[in-house]
Order: C-alpha cells, then sequence, then structure tokens
C-alpha cells in the first residue's frame, strides 16, 4: 500500500515511516501541506495520514483540497493529531476524514484501518 504521512513533526512523521515500512508500505512523508498536495498530485497514493495543525494551513484544508483533487477521490484519509475528534473542529466534518487517530497512535488500530483501504 502505498502511504503520505503529512506532520510537521519531522521525528514523529519519520518514525511512523519507519514502522509502515517494516509492515511492507511505500511510504512517503511531507512536512507541510503544500508538499502533500503536490506529493498526491505526483503520486497515487491508497491512505494519507494527516495532522490536523500544520504549518502552512490546516489539516482540514489539506483534506478538502485533496477530496477535490484528481485521482484523490477515493484515498483513504486519516486524521491524526493531539486533539481528540470531539475538539477536531472543522476537521469532524462528515465526509471529510475516514477515520480520526488521536496521538500517540495506536499501531494496532492504524494497521486496522489501512486494512480497509487494501479492500476499497
Amino acid at each position: 500500500m502505498n502511504v503520505l504521512i503529512v506532520d510537521d513533526n519531522k521525528p514523529a512523521a519519520d518514525l511512523l515511516r519507519e514502522l509502515l515500512t517494516l509492515q511492507d508500505h511505500e511510504v512517503q512523508c511531507s512536512y507541510c501541506a503544500q508538499d502533500a498536495i503536490d506529493a498526491a498530485a505526483a503520486t497515487p497514493f491508497d491512505a494519507a495520514l494527516v495532522d490536523l495543525v500544520l504549518p502552512d494551513f490546516s489539516g482540514a484544508e489539506l483534506a478538502r483540497r485533496m477530496r477535490a483533487g484528481a485521482g484523490c477521490k477515493s484515498l483513504l484519509l486519516v486524521a491524526v493529531s493531539g486533539y481528540g475528534k470531539e475538539d477536531a473542529g472543522d476537521a469532524a466534518a462528515p465526509g471529510l476524514f475516514d477515520h480520526h487517530l488521536q496521538k500517540p497512535i495506536d499501531f494496532e488500530v492504524l494497521d486496522r484501518i489501512l486494512g480497509t483501504a487494501t479492500a476499497r
């Protein structure tokens, strides 16, 4: 599975990339929203793990732009945040994200979620 990680916390993103790579996923990291948009335009991803707080614009705005982009309609979008779903604000809008994970991420839950993308 081809996974995009979008998080401005570089060490956390890189560690998650290492864990997912050990599970035989192809993984790319972007450390800001604009880089993620550029990456998604160049590469067909199956899933994206998106931090809600990014330096250039919000993860919710990134999700909206990715949903509107060609080739991203069936993308599995997972919000990743230190905030709980009830505190996610506009990121909790129906249809924006498929799942919401609170940091620190439960890797077993993430593994099950990514399994659903394989079945899409």
